[in-house]
């Protein structure tokens, strides 16, 4: 066994070739690239982005231009999932005024060049967050902390954007938001439960009991906000360089975010089994702990957080409707991702972290 911490392993490769099975019509997609995004000439090569866990994105190169190419996954889609012209829609609006969010230079709905709806985005040179601080920062003191903080700030910068200002009010239906979440995401699980996870039925009931009253914030969400989809500039752990992701963007209550956020955040205080979903290795960056980013993301957006603790909850729960639909679609045959088939074990032990969460309301 190897002596190195987690900190001392390599960084992850940002690319990869592409996984078998997932090739596109890749002179169909340079055909179209030609035509709607006239900067680029040249010679194609494609990579593809492995460290995701559902939509299919790669790395386009022609001449010496890079961009990105976003698809959902093949298969059996849940309505509403995988949106690229929602995610499109969400970053034109952002993107002048909040820089994390990548330009996007077109969408396609014509399923005749690559199979699906797909998204063409620039491509931005940085590190990612997985599990370890990036070798680029490792002198930086307490480069995990402040990483952390840099997360967390990225998220209240967002959240106090006005929607209707930046011209993303027809982004979502703010109104009754966090009670069509709970009903649509219990809709999910009864399409996909196996019956593995009995404990399911009880903490959706208990999930919808104790549901906190509507807020009056409204926010711009990105609705899967976590450190890996983060990135930062290699020598920068202070200020998130992009966030990625953005197909679930929408309108809504913002304790949705800090919920999904909290849900994906290790904390020195987890016991073994109350731990939240995490990256390996996130537990030893040195983060701040969870009730420090409720209260620096309290602090930077003024808003009321005193019912956060049920936000977790739905947002742990709900990545279990998540994980079972990802395993689902590995069982189909539908993904050729082996990291797929592990996703069907954690359900039962998050289940029941959600029903300790909910007792502590």
């Amino acid at each position: 066994m190897s002596s190195r911490g987690v900190n001392d392993e390599p960084d992850r490769p940002e690319v990869a070739p592409v996984r078998p099975g997932e090739e596109l019509d890749w002179d169909a997609l340079r055909a179209y690239l030609a035509e709607h995004v006239p900067e680029l000439h040249g010679d194609m090569d494609v990579e593809q982005f492995p460290n995701g866990s559902a939509n299919l994105t790669y790395r386009v190169r022609i001449g010496d231009t890079r961009v990105v190419v976003r698809r959902p996954p093949f298969g059996q889609i849940a309505p509403g999932a995988h949106d690229m012209r929602r995610e499109y829609t969400a970053c034109a609006g952002l993107n002048p005024v909040f820089d994390r969010a990548p330009r996007p230079y077109a969408f396609c709905d014509d399923h005749s060049v690559i199979g699906s709806d797909f998204l063409v985005t620039e491509y931005r040179n940085g590190v990612g967050v997985w599990g370890k601080v990036p070798a680029s920062m490792t002198h930086h003191p307490e480069a995990g902390r402040r990483m952390g903080f840099a997360v967390v700030e990225a998220m209240a910068d967002l959240h106090v954007l006005d929607p209707v200002a930046i011209g993303l009010g027809g982004l979502g239906k703010p109104a009754g938001f966090v009670d069509r979440q709970v009903t649509g995401w219990a809709k999910r699980w009864e399409l996909v439960d196996a019956g593995r996870i009995p404990a399911m039925t009880d903490v959706t009931r208990q999930l919808a009991k104790r549901q906190p009253p509507e807020n009056v914030q409204v926010a711009v969400l990105h609705n899967d906000l976590k450190p890996d989809n983060c990135q930062f500039k290699p020598e920068d752990p202070d200020r998130v360089y992009s966030i990625f992701d953005w197909d679930m963007a929408t309108l809504g209550d913002p304790l949705i975010d800090v919920g999904t956020l909290l849900n994906y955040w290790p904390d020195p205080a987890d016991t073994p089994d109350d731990q939240a979903r995490t990256i390996e290795g996130l537990d030893q960056m040195g983060l701040p702990s969870r009730a420090e980013v409720v209260a620096r993301y309290a602090q930077r957006t003024g808003f009321d957080v005193a019912r956060v603790r049920w936000y977790e909850a739905f947002a742990t729960w709900k990545t279990i409707v998540v994980l079972e639909q990802l395993y689902q679609r590995f069982v189909r045959g539908e993904s050729t991702d082996p990291r797929m088939a592990d996703l069907a074990e954690p359900g039962p032990a998050m289940a029941s972290r959600v029903a300790r969460l909910l007792d502590r309301l």
